[in-house]
């Protein structure tokens, strides 16, 4: 039996960027708020001298325990699905500040090309660009609807990036809040090449502040060590921005916030068309608690967003056969492949120094920026040089031809450890009529709950993008003149065992009809008026940029949604 706790206006599942935005934002604006983590609290005292490498990037020690709570995953609907039991593809982040905590900072605004891609594909080359099956849909907003949000994401995380506007991306309303970060010698061979073929490179847009920042709500975070030690950590610094050091504590501050770790949300009570609130399980005690609200925002993973919404019958389910449906459509990942790897047996660099997001990219081959009329596909990849950091456990570059093992591959890891660089394109997904995630008939979580069940291939689409990207790539690594380059132009079928991207997205899309999406323009469900399903999974594709900067701007955008609901009723769209 659930103990019924009092109501409130607004409960929110999942305390990562999303939530942690919602909130802040409604708590100054007065309204009550509860937040549901399922995971454990977090502060950066957790992570004070806390390199480890073995703990956090191998043991994954801030990610969801996969034996209570899984995907699983089949390629084809031919073959049987089986789940994901250990880490692989993609990671899941729990715990207060989710995959804010691990992510490596990397924060790009989506190109206005991907806010209407289908109007702008049909209007440059005709319909018959697009292959049969290929489901891009229109988002319902455009960029320069969304670019006071990004400006918004963006001075609440101090974004640091270049002081001149590249004319191959969306057009900015203000600069970036804070400096663009140290251009190492790495950086600069790779605008050099690139300049000298070209192209439009820019340093990377950085959630590592490049320098001491203030915030708009006063929050001060220090810079950037370059430890090298971001993506899979926390940061002890602060420097790395996260919900944890930058929103939450305006809304634990404010006095109308309250904020239960330990909070596992098992159901979203409705009629069908309303919420009233939901079911969560202290994952402690085991105990079981219903919270009544006016409003309920989902602010948690993709693939929570889309099982919550499954299990507890909220919204149309996608059904592949016919298209109709909208709760598991489009559901897209991050298509990468087509490295360029140089090795330089004259040169050393400092590779062991670095950060999550300090890397410069060009955007000459990413979205619509080029004449796809001979091309078998549309929209590309980000053409990428990043300097993380070569954490010592999980780096052993060599040469291809080099024995995966005794004297000879020790010696040239030891040669190549600080003189290998790699020129990465990051792709695209575009969603097909039959990728998609729905419940899995087989098996269940720890709460008795059907698992989300993956249906996902790489296609042709994406091997074309891939081969081509991949001699751009390797074009920029000939001319950075390294003494020998490997790369492949291949993409095999996916495989979730090693790691791609966390870049999960789709599954409870935006639109502007209800027919095709699940939420409008500022993340409300069409189907049920008081819910906000906020965050990736209302993506209709997967762009070439990493999703947080868009992710952060949509949560803005859903805030002044949520906002308009508390006041008015209704559909705000």
């Amino acid at each position: 039996m659930a103990t019924t706790m009092p109501k409130v206006p607004v409960v929110i599942v999942g305390m990562g960027w999303v939530g942690g935005i919602i909130a802040a934002e409604l708590s100054k604006q007065g309204v009550k708020t509860v937040g549901l983590e399922r995971g454990k609290p977090r502060s950066t005292q957790d992570y004070y001298m806390v390199h480890d490498e073995l703990r956090y990037a191998s043991r994954y020690d801030l990610m969801q325990d996969l034996s209570k709570e899984t995907v699983t995953f089949r390629n084809t609907e031919k073959v049987a699905a089986v789940p994901m039991r250990e880490y692989g593809s993609f990671l899941l982040g729990e715990g207060l500040g989710g995959s804010s905590i691990h992510w490596n900072g990397q924060t790009y605004r989506f190109l206005p090309y991907d806010f209407e891609i289908y109007s702008k594909t049909v209007e440059r080359y005709g319909k018959q660009k697009i292959p049969e099956g290929m489901t891009i849909q229109d988002w319902g907003i455009t960029y320069d609807q969304l670019e006071p949000y990004f400006d918004k994401f963006e001075k609440l995380a101090g974004i640091s990036g270049d002081p001149d506007q590249n004319p191959m991306v969306g057009k900015r309303s203000a600069p970036f809040p804070t400096k663009p970060m140290v251009k190492t010698p790495i950086l600069k061979l790779f605008e050099d090449a690139t300049k000298k073929l070209g192209y439009h490179p820019y340093m990377m847009p950085s959630a590592n502040l490049s320098e001491q920042y203030t915030n708009p709500d006063g929050i001060t975070r220090a810079a950037c060590q370059y430890c090298g030690y971001c993506e899979r950590f926390g940061c002890e610094y602060g420097a790395k921005a996260d919900a944890v050091v930058t929103v939450l504590p305006v809304a634990q501050k404010s006095g109308n916030f309250e904020l239960r770790s330990y909070s596992n949300v098992i159901q979203i009570l409705n009629d069908g068309k309303k919420a009233s609130g939901v079911v969560y399980v202290n994952t402690v005690t085991g105990e079981q608690f219903e919270q009544p609200a006016d409003v309920v925002i989902m602010a948690s993973y993709v693939f929570n967003n889309i099982k919550l919404l499954l299990t507890s019958k909220l919204g149309k389910p996608y059904d592949p056969v016919s298209g109709k449906g909208v709760i598991g459509k489009n559901y897209c990942y991050q298509t990468n492949g087509g490295s360029a790897t140089g090795f330089f047996d004259e040169k050393e660099f400092n590779l062991y120094a670095g950060a999550g997001s300090l890397g410069m990219e060009i955007p000459d081959f990413n979205g619509d920026n080029f004449d796809h009329s001979s091309l078998n596909f549309i929209h590309g990849a980000g053409i990428r040089i990043s300097q993380t950091g070569q954490r010592p456990i999980a780096t052993n570059s060599v040469p291809k031809g080099t024995p995966a093992w005794g004297k000879d591959f020790k010696q040239k890891s030891l040669k190549y450890a600080n003189s290998v660089l790699a020129v990465s394109p990051q792709g695209s997904s575009m969603p097909w009529k039959h990728h998609y995630v729905d419940l899995d008939p087989t098996y269940k979580d720890a709460y008795g709950l059907p698992l989300p069940r993956i249906t996902f291939d790489f296609e042709e689409q994406d091997r074309q993008m891939i081969k081509f990207v991949s001699g751009k790539a390797a074009e920029i690594m000939k001319e950075m003149n390294p003494t020998t380059i490997g790369s492949s132009d291949q993409l095999g079928p996916y495989n979730i065992v090693p790691y791609q991207s966390t870049h999960n997205t789709g599954g409870v899309i935006m639109g502007a009809d209800p027919a095709t999406s699940a939420v409008n323009s500022y993340m409300q469900m069409w189907d049920a008026e008081n819910v906000f399903v906020v965050g990736a999974s209302a993506f209709a594709h997967n762009s070439g940029y990493n999703p947080t900067g868009t992710v952060g701007a949509l949560a803005y955008r859903a805030v002044e949604g949520i906002a308009k609901y508390l006041k008015q009723g209704g559909m705000i769209v």
